[in-house]
């Protein structure tokens, strides 16, 4: 088959399912993720062909798309900061605001040689990303989860970058981890309360880890406050992702236990997604 005749098929296939920039959007995300074939490449040699093998790899990922599985737990990766990183059930799906995150990260550490502390790394995005842009840094990588772990393990030989990666429960850090002072640390944890499940898409309920998105109704603060206990102990810059209605609680909570230089940033909806804040001993 050829680029033009797959996209055809899933314009014909998927209408119904999604929108039709969305249909499009998935054929290009596929075939750059499977072929790495870019999307200039596709629009100006639209007849060229695709062997049987890929064109059925492809033609299967559509029929999981039907059934509202994210593409990217069907290409069993996702593309992340110039990166191609592995990704499974066991790890949420990186998204566009937690790159926005890293830039913020970037921006501000540029030249510099910082540790980092990337509390609940899942896929290892963060980390990886930070190592890649700030190559003289120290990057630690810490999850709960043994196989978002090795997913992690995993993308880091791939885009053969060292981090170190190490097994924390982020609501009850070990005294070993305790010992180590950080420069950064950055974490995007789990924040939507269990109350609010009704208003998260399907696709991301039925397939993505609830281990990495849920907290209780009567604590939706806890990772941000463990994380916040556990870097009080140092001078520490601390760079969060949260809901975008947290800002107010967050600020609040912060300076209340001795943090200073709070700011929000919006990111490129509008919403208040992203946090800095700093601890001076």
């Amino acid at each position: 088959m050829t680029y033009a005749q797959l996209k055809a098929v899933f314009e014909t296939e998927l209408k119904g399912f999604y929108s039709f920039d969305e249909v499009k959007n998935f054929f290009y995300y596929v075939i750059e993720g499977l072929l790495r074939v870019s999307k200039i490449t596709i629009l100006s040699e639209p007849d060229s062909q695709i062997d049987e093998n890929n064109s059925q790899r492809i033609l299967n990922i559509l029929e999981g798309l039907k059934r509202k599985v994210p593409v990217q737990y069907l290409l069993g990766k996702a593309h992340f900061y110039g990166m191609w990183l592995e990704v499974n059930p066991s790890v949420l799906i990186p998204r566009q605001e937690t790159e926005e995150l890293v830039d913020w990260i970037i921006d501000d550490n540029r030249g510099k040689k910082p540790s980092i502390l990337d509390v609940c790394t899942g896929s290892g995005c963060i980390a990886l990303a930070l190592k890649k842009q700030l190559p003289e840094g120290n990057v630690t990588a810490i999850d709960i989860s043994p196989e978002a772990l090795e997913t992690a393990a995993h993308n880091a030989e791939m885009e053969e970058l060292e981090i170190e990666l190490i097994e924390e429960d982020a609501l009850n850090m070990s005294a070993e981890i305790k010992k180590t002072t950080f420069d950064i640390i950055v974490s995007n944890p789990p924040y939507i309360i269990e109350a609010d499940k009704d208003q998260v898409q399907d696709n991301v309920l039925q397939y993505e880890p609830h281990l990495a998105l849920f907290v209780p109704d009567n604590d939706p603060l806890v990772f941000y406050k463990a994380i916040a206990d556990f870097a009080k102990g140092h001078s520490t810059t601390i760079y969060f992702e949260i809901y975008e209605d947290m800002g107010d609680a967050m600020k609040e909570m912060l300076a209340g236990k001795g943090f200073i230089n709070i700011v929000l940033r919006r990111d490129l909806n509008g919403k208040d997604r992203m946090l800095k804040c700093e601890y001076i001993c």
